[in-house]
């Protein structure tokens, strides 16, 4: 709970979030606390987060990642990402800690929908 306290807490700092949006993540914390087993040992670990993309020429795009390792990933990728002069071009607009704050707050369901000008679409969620 102490390492999510922090990173809610920087967020208010940044600006990332208001405070009546922190107080709501606090709550569902502590809901979760007194409810769940630790998320490590959650079943919600093992969803997959499934992106789509449909292209109008047939450049389809089907990735399933689960949970677990996206969370690894972005815990863990976003620390090594900053050491590379490339890969910060493409980093700094990720907001890392809100989307571990989504996954600790076990976020199903759609999560992008997005239908491009050229008629491709994009579809992100969480099953």
């Amino acid at each position: 709970m102490n390492e999510e306290m922090k990173r809610i807490l920087t967020m208010v700092e940044n600006g990332k979030l208001t405070s009546d949006q922190a107080a709501a993540l606090i709550d569902s914390f502590e809901e979760k606390i007194e409810k769940k087993p630790l998320l490590e040992d959650s079943p919600y670990l093992n969803r997959i987060l499934k992106v789509r993309v449909h292209s109008e020429t047939n450049d389809n795009i089907n990735v399933n990642v689960p949970i677990r390792l996206v969370k690894v990933l972005l815990q863990t990728g976003i620390g090594i990402a900053s050491k590379i002069p490339q890969a910060q071009t493409y980093t700094e607009n990720i907001d890392v800690e809100l989307l571990i704050a989504a996954i600790d707050s076990e976020l199903v369901g759609e999560i992008v929908n997005a239908k491009l000008a050229n008629g491709d679409s994009i579809k992100v969620y969480v099953e």
